[in-house]
């Protein structure tokens, strides 16, 4: 991280200041410091959601475990059955689909 040496100071109104708090709140940013420095350096601050992807990483990780164990029983001599590939194959186009959703959100940012 960069040192920093110099300060700037800036007089704001009482509206300013509750403005650029309230912005922050919003953004998710308690370092008024930072950012300030990072709306006069590059003018906009993107604050993602990523509760979609937080969805599709749970679904992943279930859908894995069941292939492994899917894997596992077949390798073991076991039967896998139709219903349980079905299962896997209609959650991964869920995820599928809410990957493609949040694909065309990430898609639509300015």
């Amino acid at each position: 991280m960069e040192k920093k040496t110099h300060l700037l100071q800036v007089w704001l109104s009482e509206r300013e200041l509750s403005q650029i708090r309230q912005k922050m709140q919003q953004a998710g940013i308690n370092n008024t410091s930072a950012y300030v420095r990072k709306m006069a350096i590059d003018g906009y601050i993107v604050h993602l959601d990523v509760s979609d992807i937080r969805e599709m990483v749970r679904l992943l990780r279930i859908c894995s475990n069941n292939l492994n164990q899917y894997a596992r029983r077949a390798n073991e001599g076991g039967s896998i059955y139709y219903d349980d590939i079905q299962d896997l194959k209609t959650r991964l186009d869920k995820i599928w689909e809410m990957t493609a959703g949040t694909m065309e959100a990430l898609a639509a940012i300015r």
